[in-house]
């Protein structure tokens, strides 16, 4: 069986300076992958720098808050990392719409989304997309893109069982991050039982969104068991079966080489 992956993490973010490595060695310790995506082409740059490692992917993009700056030209920059390190990148994003914190213009944000969504669609790579209080207007540009994708994932997915329901019937795999865990997310934990087996993915955000058992801390790859546990319990099976699952469809959506990740049974976090 496999050992759960991170589809999504920060960990090029400064935060990690100090023991970005000593981070990696405890999440590859435990996980059969970690999956760290850009937000900037600076952070693009460095994830793809870290992704030199084995088992750790690059995910490069210009996230919502940022979307004012997208221009053709750095569009362009992202195709020629794509182009430059294509063993090292498994999708384009983190791209979408963000109306809780409108650090761009929601017009920008569209533009940037569609710029990304093309370019994906070019490079024949999945789509991450963050998706905050946009629900409505993310669906709506989902239905325009998705079927030029190879791929979608809903980034830390936040809304409820409807939504989620909306968003698997666009073939879109759902992501579910430490949040899940928190006493107050029982809409989030509904959601999470509506999506079908075969699209649910987990992810840590890292360093944001420490689960419930390390809430206070920054959160680290490692912690995504802890969501992995979570799942298990809300679906009424084996830790082992969840962590299994959710590895595979991380693999089947970034195109992920199995041959190259460890297995495992499954379970337990390394003492921290």
């Amino acid at each position: 069986m496999f050992q759960p992956i991170d589809s999504h993490c920060h960990v090029q973010d400064p935060r990690f300076d100090a023991d970005r490595d000593a981070v990696l060695d405890q999440a590859l310790a435990c996980l059969s992958a970690v999956v760290v995506v850009g937000d900037t082409l600076e952070n693009s740059e460095r994830a793809v720098t870290l992704a030199a490692r084995s088992r750790v992917r690059a995910v490069v993009g210009i996230h919502p808050y940022h979307a004012s700056l997208v221009t053709n030209a750095l569009i362009e920059q992202l195709r020629d990392l794509v182009e430059r390190y294509p063993d090292r990148i498994v999708a384009i994003g983190e791209t979408g719409l963000d109306y809780y914190n409108e650090f761009s213009p929601r017009s920008d944000q569209w533009k940037s989304f569609e710029k990304q969504a093309r370019l994906a669609s070019e490079l024949n790579l999945p789509l991450v997309i963050h998706n905050r209080q946009a629900d409505a207007d993310t669906l709506a540009l989902l239905r325009e893109y998705r079927s030029g994708l190879p791929g979608v994932i809903m980034h830390c997915f936040g809304s409820g069982p409807a939504e989620a329901e909306a968003f698997a019937a666009l073939d879109c795999h759902v992501s579910f991050a430490g949040n899940l865990t928190y006493p107050r997310a029982q809409a989030l934990r509904d959601a999470a039982r509506r999506v079908p087996d075969h699209q649910l993915l987990v992810e840590t955000d890292a360093p944001y969104l420490a689960p419930q058992p390390v809430r206070g801390r920054r959160c680290e790859p490692s912690h995504v068991i802890h969501t992995v546990n979570a799942l298990a319990t809300l679906r009424n099976e084996p830790v082992e079966t969840t962590a299994d699952r959710v590895a595979r469809n991380a693999m089947a959506v970034y195109r992920l080489d199995p041959g190259g990740l460890s297995i495992s049974a499954t379970g337990d976090l390394p003492d921290a």
